[in-house]
């Protein structure tokens, strides 16, 4: 691994680039910053480029010698979470230490560990004249509070990709590549439920008048999962089921169960880890994220809140689905009861043939990178931006190198420096394969 890579990644995690809440807006610009000094020290051209009051984004470009070369959009986000509890870290989050071969701080899984060896192999292909094709820099700072404007930037550019790749999803195992064909659409909103026009006292009217909880509790009840876990027709609509080269490659994929209870969590029944992959990559699920209402003493609370989310499989439609799931939560409603709802927000699911070329030529880089044959994944969680650019008409590598144990999100997440290391191998193989695309232009 060129010790450049390793040198300027912990150099970009050093910047706090915080959106969640807590971080200084001055480091979110140093981070995006940072990203157009190396584009534009590797002789490309950069810019920030800002929507309204939304977080710069890092916008560039890497041209290749060649006048018919295709192009290829590279994403990114520079914005991490925010680090908890710093008692919980064994090492400060925001100063990059290497242990036992993984180098921890915040941010070195998701994301800038995982996209930086795109952009540094880019960098590094073009300063030695050896790039086969037009690189196109897209880095965002937003992603971690799902904010819009690269959706917007995205929607509004004129001049496309042939391709794309987005180095933010992992691999199952140490040992295995892999691209990721699906992600999951959501659709996310709030629940209020209110019975009265205040708390009433429970010796006096208890059994008597609606609770607010007893009536959320009971409408939940009716629309979410049976005892398998899995949810009701209703939300199944438009399914598409995965082919038979997916279900072939996740045979080889590691067992369900085992990937639970490594996480800590517990079948929702007996035997459904054997499903895990179908369940999580190509069905839908309804999830309650949050209740809250009531006090800690004797009254009929009024008001209750929840918060919803319903992961989408490829083929649903989120809008769609948003009133299905809102008229299901109506009919459950008892006479006496009102309701209201707060949207979050909608993000359509993708899904990309595995036969699709520019997946195929992807395939074919990891395994020269890698050293062993990927698999073909469908991921259960959401990046709203591939179904952006899935929507401009190209199609989007999906991979990176996370793996489970990385603990994004939670203190102490890290990245290994082998998966470091394959990004930048599978990055230049996948300059050189994808160079057989032919270009639009």
């Amino acid at each position: 691994m060129d010790p450049k890579l390793l040198e300027d990644l912990e150099d970009w995690l050093r910047i706090p680039s915080v959106s969640t809440g807590g971080g200084d807006p001055a480091d979110l610009e140093r981070a995006a910053a940072w990203v157009i000094d190396r584009v534009r020290e590797a002789g490309g051209k950069g810019e920030l480029v800002r929507l309204g009051d939304a977080n710069p984004l890092a916008v560039g470009e890497l041209r290749a010698s060649l006048p018919d070369a295709p192009t290829i959009l590279i994403y990114g986000h520079y914005d991490v979470q925010g680090p908890g509890p710093a008692e919980l870290w064994h090492s400060p989050p925001f100063e990059p230490t290497v242990r036992g071969g993984r180098l921890y701080c915040r941010g070195a899984c998701d994301d800038k560990g995982n996209f930086l060896p795109l952009l540094h192999v880019a960098c590094a292909m073009l300063r030695a004249g050896e790039l086969p094709v037009n690189v196109r820099v897209l880095v965002e700072g937003e992603e971690e509070m799902g904010g819009g404007a690269v959706s917007e930037w995205v929607r509004e550019d004129a001049l496309g990709a042939d391709a794309a790749i987005v180095f933010d999803s992992g691999i199952p195992d140490p040992q295995t590549p892999a691209v990721t064909v699906g992600l999951r659409g959501v659709v996310m909103m709030g629940v209020t439920v209110r019975t009265a026009e205040r708390n009433l006292h429970s010796g006096i009217y208890g059994g008597s008048v609606l609770n607010a909880l007893h009536v959320l509790n009971g409408v939940l009840a009716q629309i979410l999962p049976g005892p398998d876990g899995r949810v009701r027709e209703q939300l199944r609509q438009g399914i598409s089921p995965p082919s038979p080269l997916e279900l072939d490659s996740w045979e080889r994929l590691p067992d369900g169960e085992q990937l639970i209870a490594q996480a800590g969590g517990r079948p929702v029944r007996p035997g459904a880890g054997s499903k895990y992959y179908l369940r999580n990559g190509a069905d839908a699920s309804l999830d309650v994220n949050e209740i809250t209402g009531g006090e800690p003493r004797t009254v009929v609370p009024a008001e209750a809140h929840a918060t919803l989310s319903l992961r989408l499989a490829p083929g649903q439609d989120p809008e769609h689905m948003h009133e299905v799931l809102l008229g299901l939560l109506r009919s459950a409603l008892p006479k006496g009861a009102e309701l209201e709802v707060s949207d979050g927000h909608l993000a359509a699911p993708t899904l990309f043939a595995p036969e699709e070329p520019a997946l195929v030529l992807a395939a074919e880089a990891l395994r020269r990178a890698c050293g062993a044959e990927p698999v073909f994944m469908r991921s259960g969680g959401s990046i709203p931006i591939v179904a952006e650019m899935a929507a401009c008409g190209y199609p989007v590598i999906v991979s990176g190198f996370a793996l489970p144990d990385d603990q994004i999100h939670a203190p102490d997440e890290s990245y290994t420096l082998r998966s470091l290391e394959w990004g930048e191998r599978a990055a230049r193989e996948l300059y050189v394969s994808l160079a057989e695309l032919p270009s639009k232009d």
